[in-house]
């Protein structure tokens, strides 16, 4: 069986979904079935030349296929080294969070111990802050987008996943996108839940605790600083290190002031 509309004129509706019944893809479209032999009846394709036609779709079916077999044995090898990373398991705790990803993160970030902050990694994956400003005009501030740009796309790619498959992440969007001050739209609230789940995997790196969902919807940071559903700092905290609490609540003003301004497209 090959993709010639002819073929598929005389396969029919019903011998398309035997050949999916069989292969065991069941949900992968049965209702479209019918569409698609509705589509090979009205093809004005040329009719000549079927027979190499035939050839090369298989030809193509065949490299795709040995392409699958190559890219799971990477995938595989993948996997094996990334669990050898120091506390990997426990991020990958993380509903949503997987090898491919947390791979793609670590590779992108490198050796952790070279950043004495995790606001150093923010930057490099370009979702620091920037201000455009000259003289007395002040221009609206914004991720600067600079940096490492595979780093940037693993970490939102981490944050779509995390808020489809985890709870806690998931309510924190909500929160984000519905709260009465400063709702913020779908993309603006990805790169923040972004940014924070970088800060989960450096305390996670730094300090090999083990993944909390709970203490994530109340704020995951480094011990001693822990945030507040609103983005503000814990008052249990403040008493200890009210400065420290002091810039962080300050960060957090600045980014969602920024995601007010302007939407954030991160170009992934």
């Amino acid at each position: 069986m090959s993709a010639i509309p002819s073929d598929i004129t005389a396969l029919g509706a019903e011998g398309i979904k035997n050949i999916w019944h069989d292969a065991k893809l069941r949900g992968r479209g049965y209702s479209r079935a019918r569409e698609i032999v509705s589509c090979a009846e009205k093809s004005v394709g040329l009719t000549d030349g079927t027979d190499a036609g035939r050839e090369a779709v298989k030809w193509f079916a065949e490299q795709i296929l040995k392409l699958d077999e190559q890219l799971a044995e990477i995938e595989g090898a993948l996997h094996k080294k990334c669990k050898e990373m120091p506390y990997a398991e426990n991020i990958l705790e993380i509903n949503g969070v997987g090898e491919n990803i947390l791979a793609g993160i670590l590779a992108e970030m490198g050796d952790i111990s070279r950043f004495d902050d995790v606001t150093e990694i923010q930057k490099l994956s370009g979702m620091g802050l920037v201000s455009c400003s000259s003289g007395k005009r002040k221009g609206q501030t914004k991720i600067s987008r600079r940096g490492r740009k595979r780093l940037r796309y693993w970490l939102f790619q981490a944050a779509k996943s995390a808020v489809s498959h985890a709870d806690e992440f998931k309510q924190l969007h909500e929160h984000y996108t519905t709260r009465a001050n400063n709702p913020l739209k779908k993309m603006q609230s990805l790169i923040v839940i972004a940014c924070k789940m970088l800060r989960v995997i450096y305390a996670i790196l730094k300090t090999g605790t083990m993944y909390d969902p709970q203490k994530n919807v109340e704020g995951y940071q480094m011990p001693g600083c822990c945030t507040g559903t609103d983005g503000s700092i814990g008052n249990q905290n403040k008493k200890h290190n009210p400065e420290l609490c002091r810039v962080a609540d300050s960060r957090y003003w600045r980014l969602d002031r920024v995601l007010e301004q302007k939407p954030v497209n991160d170009g992934v």
